[in-house]
């Protein structure tokens, strides 16, 4: 009888100490899972701010084609040339005077 509660006693004792090991792996391959997690949730928000910032790039990029686009269909107009002229360069057609605008001290 001695030897049977030995035995028994035994058996649980290895039955603790192999629950108590793959508790711990269990454990640690949880933290792995958990550590690899958060790392991958910071990269893919590094990730989409290079999207958002590219992407905003992109749409000043075709903002700006569009605005060059008006300008190249606006210098085929001759009118358009004409106010040009006279606004960034002063110039005026033959036969007008320029109105100059003095400004007082």
């Amino acid at each position: 009888m001695a030897t049977a509660n030995a035995n028994a006693s035994s058996a649980r004792t290895g039955t603790k100490r192999r629950l108590k090991i793959w508790l711990m792996f269990v454990l640690l391959f949880m933290g792995w899972a958990l550590y690899t997690f958060i790392t991958q949730l910071e990269h893919q928000g590094k990730a989409e701010q290079k999207l958002a910032a590219a992407q905003s790039k992109l749409n000043e990029a075709a903002q700006k084609t569009e605005d060059l686009k008006l300008e190249v269909k606006r210098l085929n107009d001759p009118e358009y040339i004409s106010l040009k002229a006279t606004q960034e360069l002063g110039m005026v057609k033959k036969g007008e005077r320029p109105i100059e605008v003095l400004q007082q001290p």
